[in-house]
C-alpha cells in the first residue's frame, strides 16, 4: 500500500493536472469560437494584421502543450517575432513607393531593417492550393522557380515550425553570384488569412558552404487571403527584406530584389 503523503500528492497532482487541461480546452474552445466569427466578417488591411498578430500570441501562449528544449524554443521565438515584425510593416500603409517592375512592387526604407520590398498579386487558385503549393510542397519549389536550385528542410519544431536552407540558383548573366540562406519559417493559418513569415538563423547541420556566400533575410512574409468576391481565387502579399552580403551596389541589389518578386509571381502562376 503507497503511503499516504505519497497518495495525497498523486491526488493532488491528478487533479491539479484535469484542472489545467481542462483550463485549456476552455480556453482553445473560446479562441476557436471568436476565429469562426473574425472569418465571416469583411475587415480592412489594418484590421486583419491585427487580428491575427493578436490571436497568434493568443494561441502561441495558451495552447502549447509539447515540451521544447531549449534551442527549439529559440526557433519558435525566432519564427513568431518575424511573424510580428512583418505584419508591422505591412500595417503601416504610410511612405510606399511604387517600384517600375510591371506587376504592383512596392518598397519603402526603414531605419532598423533597410529597404523592404512588398509584392501584390492575385493568383488564379483557391487559397488551399495555393497554401499547400508554398507550404507542403516547399522542397519542390526549385521544379518550377529557376531562381531557386534547393530548399532542404533541415528541421520541424512542433507543426507550425521550420528551419530551411536555401541555394539560390545559377541564373545565366546573374551578376550577384552565389548565394545560400539559412531560415526559421513560421506559418499561421487563421479563419480565412495564412501567414508565412520567416527570418535567417543559424544551424548546426548547415554552416557556411564554400562557394556560397551566406546572405540573410527577414523579416519577410507571405500572405495569403481569398480574392473579395472570388473564393476561387486567392491575393497574395509578399514583404521582402534580403541583405545579399558581398561587394554589391545598392542600385544593382534593389533592381535585383523587385525583379526576383515579379519573376517569382510569373512562375508560381505558370506552376498553378
Amino acid at each position: 500500500m503507497l503511503p499516504a503523503t505519497f497518495k495525497l500528492c498523486a491526488a493532488i497532482s491528478y487533479q491539479h493536472l484535469r484542472n489545467v487541461t481542462g483550463l485549456r480546452r476552455q480556453a482553445a474552445v473560446a479562441i476557436s469560437q471568436e476565429l469562426s466569427k473574425l472569418s465571416c466578417r469583411s475587415v480592412g488591411p489594418s484590421t486583419w494584421i491585427s487580428q491575427v498578430r493578436r490571436r497568434s500570441s493568443l494561441l502561441s501562449s495558451r495552447l502549447e502543450e509539447k515540451p521544447f528544449s531549449e534551442m527549439e524554443m529559440s526557433y519558435i521565438k525566432q519564427g513568431e517575432e518575424a511573424l510580428q515584425k512583418s505584419l508591422s510593416i505591412l500595417g503601416d500603409q504610410e511612405g510606399w513607393k511604387t517600384e517600375d517592375n510591371g506587376d504592383k512592387v512596392l518598397s519603402k526604407v526603414l531605419p532598423d531593417v533597410g529597404k523592404v520590398f512588398r509584392l501584390e498579386v492575385v493568383v488564379d487558385q483557391p487559397l488551399d492550393a495555393v497554401y499547400s503549393e508554398l507550404v507542403d510542397n516547399m522542397e519542390q519549389m526549385g521544379d518550377w522557380n529557376p531562381s531557386v536550385k534547393e530548399v532542404k528542410i533541415l528541421q520541424k519544431v512542433g507543426k507550425d515550425t521550420l528551419i530551411t536552407h536555401e541555394t539560390a540558383a545559377a541564373v545565366p548573366g546573374n551578376i550577384v553570384g552565389p548565394r545560400d540562406f539559412v531560415s526559421v519559417r513560421c506559418s499561421r493559418r487563421r479563419g480565412s488569412t495564412c501567414v508565412l513569415a520567416g527570418m535567417s538563423t543559424k544551424h548546426g547541420a548547415m554552416p557556411e558552404q564554400q562557394g556560397f556566400i551566406r546572405a540573410e533575410n527577414g523579416p519577410t512574409c507571405m500572405v495569403l487571403r481569398p480574392l473579395a468576391g472570388s473564393p476561387s481565387q486567392t491575393k497574395l502579399t509578399w514583404l521582402l527584406s534580403i541583405d545579399l552580403k558581398g561587394w554589391l551596389p545598392k542600385t544593382i541589389i534593389n533592381q535585383v530584389l523587385s525583379q526576383t518578386q515579379v519573376d517569382f509571381a510569373k512562375h508560381l502562376r505558370q506552376r498553378m
